[in-house]
């Protein structure tokens, strides 16, 4: 009987340290994976990026991010909480932009602004935004290419 025991625990052991690691592996692959909105940029330039969208105080603009060529910015970190995100890029060295008749507001340097009213009386760019539709997903990746661009 005590031979017995020792030989059975040690199996004993490595199955529950087995099941626990597999238990362990499960739940991690389980959980959410990140949703977010990345832009990815398809062109041999970078692109400099903008993204406006309402937020819980009303329309919100922000700015800057940088996608290197065949890279991609994520510019919304999270669950998308709206279907519609507006887009504003520009490729500095190629000349080229993305934008639309969505008018925000914008500046040169990293900014976030609330508020689409008034832009130039604020101090700030008035500058036409595209409309993204994310048709209510929970996360959405959009290719610029020099194709898409509207210069």
């Amino acid at each position: 009987m005590i031979n017995f025991r020792i030989t059975f625990l040690p199996v004993f052991l490595k199955a529950l340290l087995g099941t626990i690691i597999f238990t362990l592996s499960i739940w991690f692959m389980a959980s959410p994976a990140s949703a977010d909105l990345q832009i990815c940029n398809k062109t041999n330039n970078p692109i400099n990026i903008s993204l406006g969208y309402r937020a819980e105080r009303g329309w919100q603009s922000e700015g800057w991010w940088l996608a290197a060529p065949n890279d991609c910015a994520i510019v919304f970190n999270g669950d998308l909480n709206a279907r519609y995100f507006y887009l504003f890029a520009v490729d500095d060295i190629g000349g080229g932009t993305w934008e639309g008749k969505i008018y925000m507001c914008t500046k040169d340097k990293t900014f976030t602004i609330f508020g689409i009213e008034d832009c130039l009386a604020r101090g700030y760019e008035r500058t036409g935004f595209f409309e993204v539709d994310t048709q209510n997903k929970a996360d959405w990746t959009l290719e610029l290419t020099e194709k898409t661009s509207q210069n």
